[in-house]
C-alpha cells in the first residue's frame, strides 16, 4: 500500500491568513484555504460559534494578489459577516456584504493591493498599493470612492498601523538593495487631518535590522518583533524613537522572512498579554507572553509548527498549527491553552503510511530525516531542498514527502545555511555564497546519512523549487554525490535571472552572491547553465508558463546545454501555472513524473505512474 498522487493534491498546501471575530454569541474564525480541485483558487471560510462552516467567497472567486508576485494578507472581514477582499483574475480590491454578491471598490488598472487592514473607526480599508516598481500605503473607501495616498515613502512597505487615539500612523519600509530580513525600518508619523501622513520618524530598525512586524500597544507605545542581537525577539518601542525593550531576550525567534507582506507572529489579547508565535526551525510554538513580567507559557497542544499568522479576539487565539501525523489546520485556541480544530478535517492515508520524522545536525547543518517505509538497510534517498534560499522547511506532515517514503524512497529535508529558524549568524552563512554553502550542506548531509548507513551512496538525488531549484542543479554539476536531481521552476543562471526577474528579488542576488558588474565572476563559476556539462547525472525540469519570478527559459536553456553535452534531461511545463503548483492535475503529473525520474536513476520498478523519456543521453 501507498499514497496516490491526488491524496497529495487534494491535502496539498493550507490556510494561509486567519482572523479572529469577537460576536455576542462567540468567537468566530475566518481563513482562507487552498482548492486545488477548483483551479487553485483560494477560498474564504468562516466558522460560527454553532461550529457550522460556510464558504464567504462564492466559487469563481479566488482571494489571491501578485503584490511582489508572492502575494500578501489578501482579505479582512467586515462587520456582519462581509468581506473585503483582493481577487487574483484582476487584482482589484472588492466589498462582499453578507448575502450579496461582490462589489469592485477599486478601478480597472494596473494597481495590485496587499497586506489589507482595517483601521477602527474608518469606513475604508488600508492597503499597500504597487504598481510597475513603486508602492505606497493608501486608503480605499468601502463604499468605493476615491482611493487616498497616506505614505510615499520607502520603495517597499508593509504593515500599516493606526495608533489607538487615531493621531499617528506607523508602517515598516526598507528599499534597494536590502531585502526585508536584511534590515527594515519602523517608521512612525502624524496622521493629518486630511487622512495622510506628515514626515516621519524611524523608531527601530535598520540597515542590519530587521523589523517583522508590529502593533500600537498604547498611543506612545508600540510592540516590534525585530532582531538587534541577532534573534528575532518581541521588543517595546516608544514612538517617539527613545531607547527600545527587548520583552523576550533568548535565541528563539518570534518572527520569520517577510516574503508576504501582512505576516503576524504576534497579536494582543484584550487583557494586555501578547500571543507569540515563537521557536526554531524544529519546532514553532503558540505561546501567550506577559509583556510586564516576561512570562511565557506554550498554548495550543503538541504541535510542532504554527504558520506565521495569529489573531486574537473574545479571549481566543486564532491560528495554523500542524504536527508530523496532521495538515495545516486552523485551531482555535483559548487563552488557558484548550484548542479546537476549526476546519474541515481532511481525508488523510492509514497512520502506517506516514513516515516518523528525525530532527538531526550533521556537521552543523540542520536537517529533518524521514526514513523510508520498511527499510532494513541503506535504500535511495532524495535530498529535499527549501525555496527562498530564505526560508526553512519545518517538521509538519507533508504527503508529499510521504508519497515517496511510503514507495521505499527515504526523504531529507536539509534547511542549509541560510534558512531561517536558527538565528542571524546561520542565515548570515550564505551571504555571497549562494551556490557554495547551500550546495556543500546539502552534500553534507548526503554523505552523512551513507555513513550513518541510512542511505546507499550510489541512489542520492536532490531536489527542489526556485531557489532550492539553484541549489539542485547547482548540485549536480558542482558537486560528484548525486545521481541525478529533479529541479521544480529553478533558476539556473543567476546573472540572466537577476536581469529579467520581478522588483522585488532584482537585488537579492547582490547579498547572496555579490552586486553586479563588480563580482560578475562569481556569477560565472557557479552558473549551472554555464557548467552544464558537469552534470553529475540527469536532471528532470518542471515549469510552469506563467511564472513571472522565474521565466520558463531558464529551464530551456539549460535543458539545451545539458543536451548540447550529452546529458540526459527531461523537461515538463505546465499551463496556468505560476511560481508553485496549486492545480490538482499539475499536482498529480508533478509527482507521477518525478516518481518515474527516480525509478529510471535507483533502478526501481514504478508501474504505477506513466513513463517518462529522458532525451540527451550520450
Amino acid at each position: 500500500m501507498s499514497i496516490r498522487p491526488i491524496d497529495v493534491a487534494r491535502t496539498d498546501g493550507g490556510p494561509q491568513w486567519v482572523e479572529a471575530v469577537a460576536t455576542p454569541s462567540g468567537t468566530e474564525a475566518w481563513w482562507d484555504e487552498p482548492r486545488p480541485h477548483e483551479g487553485g483558487r483560494r477560498c474564504v471560510v468562516r466558522r460560527l460559534p454553532d461550529g457550522s462552516r460556510v464558504d464567504v467567497l462564492p466559487p469563481g472567486w479566488n482571494a489571491r494578489n501578485r503584490v511582489v508576485e508572492y502575494g500578501g494578507r489578501s482579505w479582512r472581514p467586515l462587520p456582519g459577516g462581509g468581506l473585503v477582499f483582493t481577487n487574483w483574475a484582476d487584482q482589484r480590491l472588492y466589498r462582499l456584504d453578507a448575502g450579496g454578491d461582490p462589489m469592485a471598490i477599486t478601478p480597472v488598472g494596473t494597481y495590485r493591493y496587499a497586506d489589507l487592514y482595517l483601521p477602527p473607526g474608518r469606513e475604508e480599508v488600508w492597503a499597500v498599493r504597487e504598481t510597475e516598481n513603486a508602492r505606497d500605503l493608501v486608503a480605499v473607501p468601502l463604499d468605493g470612492g476615491r482611493t487616498r495616498v497616506i505614505v510615499k515613502a520607502h520603495h517597499f512597505l508593509m504593515n500599516p498601523r493606526i495608533s489607538p487615539n487615531g493621531r499617528h500612523v506607523a508602517w515598516i519600509g526598507w528599499d534597494h538593495p536590502n531585502m526585508p530580513w536584511d534590515g527594515t525600518e519602523l517608521c512612525v508619523a502624524e496622521l493629518r487631518a486630511d487622512g495622510t501622513a506628515g514626515p516621519h520618524r524611524v523608531v527601530a530598525g535598520g540597515p542590519a535590522e530587521s523589523v517583522a512586524q508590529a502593533e500600537w500597544r498604547d498611543d506612545t507605545t508600540l510592540y516590534a518583533v525585530t532582531d538587534p542581537t541577532g534573534w528575532w525577539n518581541v521588543h517595546l518601542v516608544p514612538a517617539d524613537g527613545g531607547p527600545s525593550r527587548n520583552l523576550t531576550p533568548m535565541e528563539l525567534e518570534f518572527g520569520g522572512a517577510a516574503w508576504k507582506p501582512g505576516m503576524t507572529y504576534l497579536a494582543l489579547a484584550d487583557d494586555g498579554d501578547l500571543v507569540v508565535v515563537y521557536g526554531t526551525a524544529d519546532r514553532r510554538r503558540l505561546g501567550v507572553l506577559d509583556p510586564e513580567t516576561g512570562d511565557l507559557r506554550e498554548i495550543g497542544g503538541a504541535a510542532t509548527h504554527w504558520s506565521s499568522t495569529v489573531s486574537v479576539a473574545g479571549g481566543k487565539a486564532a491560528a495554523v498549527r500542524a504536527t508530523p501525523y496532521t495538515p495545516l489546520e486552523v485551531a482555535l485556541v483559548d487563552l488557558d491553552g484548550a484548542y479546537e480544530i476549526v476546519s474541515a478535517p481532511k481525508p488523510l492515508p492509514h497512520g502506517d503510511l506516514l513516515p516518523t520524522p528525525e530532527a538531526m545536525t550533521i556537521e552543523g547543518v540542520h536537517a529533518h530525516l524521514y526514513p523510508p517505509s520498511g527499510a532494513t538497510g541503506p535504500g535511495p534517498y532524495v535530498i529535499f531542498v527549501h525555496g527562498g534560499p530564505t526560508g526553512h522547511l519545518p517538521i509538519v506532515l507533508d504527503l508529499e514527502i510521504a508519497y515517496f517514503t511510503s514507495r521505499g524512497i527515504g526523504v531529507a529535508v536539509v534547511n542549509y545555511g541560510g534558512s531561517t529558524g536558527y538565528g542571524r549568524a546561520y542565515r548570515e552563512r550564505l551571504r555571497h555564497q549562494w551556490g557554495v554553502v547551500d550546495v556543500q550542506d546539502c552534500a553534507k548531509v548526503a554523505r552523512g546519512l551513507v555513513e550513518l548507513g541510512r542511505a546507499d551512496a550510489s541512489r542520492i538525488a536532490v531536489r527542489g523549487g526556485s531557489a532550492g531549484g539553484w541549489t539542485t542543479v547547482a548540485a549536480l554539476v558542482h558537486s560528484d554525490v548525486f545521481a541525478g536531481g529533479v529541479a521544480h521552476y529553478a533558476i539556473t543562471d543567476p546573472e540572466s535571472w537577476a536581469a529579467e526577474t520581478h522588483d522585488f528579488e532584482s537585488r537579492y542576488l547582490d547579498g547572496l552572491v555579490g552586486p553586479l558588474p563588480e563580482t560578475r565572476q562569481r556569477y560565472t563559476e557557479r552558473s549551472p547553465l554555464l557548467n552544464a556539462a558537469r552534470a553529475s547525472g540527469p536532471c528532470l525540469m518542471l515549469h510552469g508558463l506563467e511564472d513571472a519570478i522565474v521565466d520558463v527559459g531558464q529551464a530551456e536553456r539549460f535543458a539545451a546545454e545539458l543536451d548540447r553535452h550529452g546529458k540526459a534531461w527531461a523537461l515538463l511545463t505546465f499551463p496556468g501555472e505560476q511560481h508553485g503548483w496549486r492545480r490538482e492535475e499539475t499536482i498529480v503529473a508533478v509527482l507521477e513524473a518525478e516518481l518515474a525520474f527516480y525509478g529510471l536513476i535507483f533502478d526501481l520498478e514504478t508501474p504505477e505512474v506513466p513513463p517518462l523519456t529522458l532525451k540527451g543521453r550520450a
